[in-house]
């Protein structure tokens, strides 16, 4: 049975940093893509980024240059720093594992697993 268990939320203000983890246990595709997913009230959860297994990336454009998305695969964790974080970044974000593919998709339909979620809230 594969789990994902999510750290790192919280509160911060506007311009600060956070780092997001996503542990990774049972048996999974150790290159199969990784991703992070947000949920803000009332909105539809979107993409916010992913990982391939050969290291490649993909961000949605509302967080190109402020969020990174990386992966430690001898330990199946992946982790997304989050930087210049803004109120409109508040939202639950999701973490995600895909066994469909070794490419980065940041479509929520490739990932077959899920965490629960960490809350970001930002204030101005």
């Amino acid at each position: 049975q594969v789990q994902l268990v999510e750290s790192g939320g919280g509160s911060v203000q506007a311009g600060g940093s956070l780092r997001l983890s996503c542990a990774a246990s049972g048996y999974i595709y150790s290159y199969g893509c990784m991703g992070w997913f947000r949920q803000a009230p009332g909105k539809e959860r979107e993409g916010v980024a992913s990982i391939g297994g050969d290291g490649d990336t993909a961000y949605a454009d509302s967080v190109k240059g402020s969020f990174t998305i990386s992966r430690y695969n001898a330990n199946n964790t992946h982790y997304l720093q989050l930087n210049s974080l803004t109120p409109e970044d508040t939202a639950m974000y999701y973490c995600a594992a895909s066994a469909d593919t070794t490419m980065p998709r940041i479509r929520s339909n490739w990932y077959g697993y899920w965490g629960q979620g960490t809350q970001v809230t930002v204030s101005s």
